[in-house]
């Protein structure tokens, strides 16, 4: 129940993965290799060589002529396919799947999978849409923490936090929160931030905040459990910026940022790499401050606009089931 087993969880997208090099994944307290083979197509198998155990994912990649590819594993050099079979020193023939591969649903760009469970949910549209209309801008912040996934929801939920956490990249003063919206598995959050009178020096110091007005606006659409995607316009261009966790272990969290973009105007086009950096510093800094909390502290004090925080907990205690909406506001 801890890891919400059955919810779909984005591994990766697919431009994390180079052609013919192993990447490793956790999901549920297992350890996965991902490859992407010449063909574009992906593969994924349990990571531990059936002969010793070496770590797949520290090998390499053999290309076959058809541009399909197998696994290397670096202690003894057996090639693993994609069904998992190798060839064994001295004998000609292939043998029967040695390790058991990870159904992967594959839609676009979009490495999803349920980890071998049950499915308990669909996966959500969204990412699919934005990808119709929006430029794919890149990935960032792949990150994992010693954190329980509970704990990193409620901090991606938290929205009085950005005025501590976040106060010395955007000098927000204080959050007013304006609305929630509750439907469920799905959920819409919208407040604003004013940040602090900054001069050219302070500018100069942090770049990003030539980026922002007086007063940052926020919506946050949320799909329990594995994404939060936060809208913004500049200006000069929209920019959905999309935050992705994953239960590596009971104990183990992962998070990483993607991002797209539609310009308005040429300069958007300069921005996009301020973007993608200014979202490896969140993470980075909820990174931090997760790792500054001590775990099971009685939370005796309460602030206003805990609202998301309560969907996160409501959701996580009932899932799959969907409890009756009720924290609309």
């Amino acid at each position: 129940m801890s890891m919400l087993a059955g919810a779909p969880w984005l591994l990766a997208h697919k431009s994390m993965l180079a052609v013919n090099k192993p990447f490793k994944v956790s999901l549920y307290g297992n350890d996965y290799v991902l490859w992407k083979d010449g063909r574009g197509c992906i593969n994924a198998l349990s990571n531990a060589c059936p002969h010793m155990g070496a770590m797949l994912s520290a090998g390499w990649c053999e290309e076959r002529e058809d541009k399909s590819s197998a696994v290397v594993c670096p202690f003894h050099a057996l090639e693993f396919d994609g069904e998992g079979c190798t060839v064994l020193p001295g004998s000609q023939k292939k043998t029967l799947p040695q390790l058991e591969p990870l159904e992967l649903i594959i839609q676009g760009d979009f490495i999803w999978s349920y980890g071998g469970r049950e499915p308990q949910q669909p996966i959500p549209e969204i990412l699919n849409e934005i990808a119709a209309e929006y430029e794919f801008i890149g990935c960032t912040a792949d990150t994992s923490i010693e954190t329980d996934l509970l704990s990193l929801l409620l901090n991606m939920h938290d929205y009085n936090h950005q005025n501590g956490t976040h106060r010395s990249l955007f000098q927000i003063q204080e959050v007013h929160f304006e609305k929630f919206i509750d439907n469920g598995h799905h959920s819409h959050a919208y407040f604003s931030m004013p940040i602090a009178l900054t001069n050219l020096r302070d500018k100069l110091k942090n770049p990003g905040l030539f980026l922002f007005p007086k007063v940052l606006n926020a919506h946050l659409e949320n799909y329990f459990p594995s994404l939060v995607i936060l809208h913004g316009d500049t200006g000069a261009g929209i920019f959905k910026q999309i935050h992705l966790f994953i239960p590596e272990s009971p104990t183990i969290s992962r998070t990483y940022v993607m991002m797209f973009g539609l310009a308005k105007n040429p300069v958007f086009q300069l921005l996009k790499q301020k973007f993608l950096d200014l979202g490896k510093i969140v993470v980075e800094q909820d990174t931090d401050i997760l790792r500054k909390i001590y775990p099971n502290t009685p939370q005796k004090i309460k602030l206003n606009n805990e609202v998301g925080m309560d969907w996160v907990r409501r959701n996580f205690d009932s899932y799959p089931e969907i409890v009756e909406p009720n924290l609309s506001r």
